[in-house]
C-alpha cells in the first residue's frame, strides 16, 4: 500500500475542549485519536495535531502582503473556489474574528486568490486560500 503525499503539523493549544469547540465544531474537522493532552484531526487528508501547552509564549510577527499585515507563523489549507466560500460562511455564522476578511487577492494575476486569515483560540494563525487557477499555485 502506498501513502500519497500527506503533511502533518503539530501545533500548542492552551485549552484543549477550545481545540474541539473551534477545530471540530466551527471547522467541521474530524476528530481522530487523542490523549488528555493532545488530539489528532483530518485536515482533508492531512494530520493536524492540537498539542496541550497552557504555558506558551506565541513569537508575534507580520509581512504585507497586498496591503495586509500578515500573520508570518500561519499554517491552512488550498481550496476550491467554492469549498473557500462555504468556510468562510460558516466562519462568520459561528462569530469568527477574522485577522483579514475573506477578499480576492492580486485580482488579474496569474497568482489571483480568494483568502482570509484568522486565529485559532490558542491564537494560531490560519489561513485559507483558493487560486483562480489551481495551476497557477507557483506561477512567478
Amino acid at each position: 500500500m502506498s501513502l500519497r503525499p500527506a503533511v502533518h503539523l503539530a501545533i500548542p493549544v492552551d485549552d484543549l475542549d477550545g481545540a474541539r469547540q473551534f477545530y471540530g465544531g466551527v471547522l467541521g474537522l474530524r476528530e481522530g485519536r487523542s490523549t488528555s493532552h493532545w488530539v489528532d484531526w483530518d485536515l482533508h487528508g492531512h494530520q493536524l495535531v492540537t498539542h496541550a501547552a497552557p504555558d506558551r509564549s506565541a513569537v508575534v510577527g507580520s509581512s504585507m502582503v497586498d496591503g495586509h499585515a500578515v500573520p508570518v507563523s500561519h499554517y491552512g489549507l488550498l481550496l476550491s473556489t467554492e469549498e473557500f466560500h462555504t468556510l468562510a460562511d460558516r466562519l462568520r455564522a459561528a462569530g469568527t474574528a477574522f485577522v483579514i476578511e475573506p477578499y480576492r487577492r492580486f485580482p488579474g494575476k496569474p497568482a489571483e486568490q480568494w483568502t482570509m486569515f484568522l486565529h485559532d483560540p490558542a491564537g494560531n494563525a490560519l489561513e485559507f486560500k483558493a487560486f483562480r487557477d489551481e495551476s497557477k499555485i507557483f506561477t512567478r
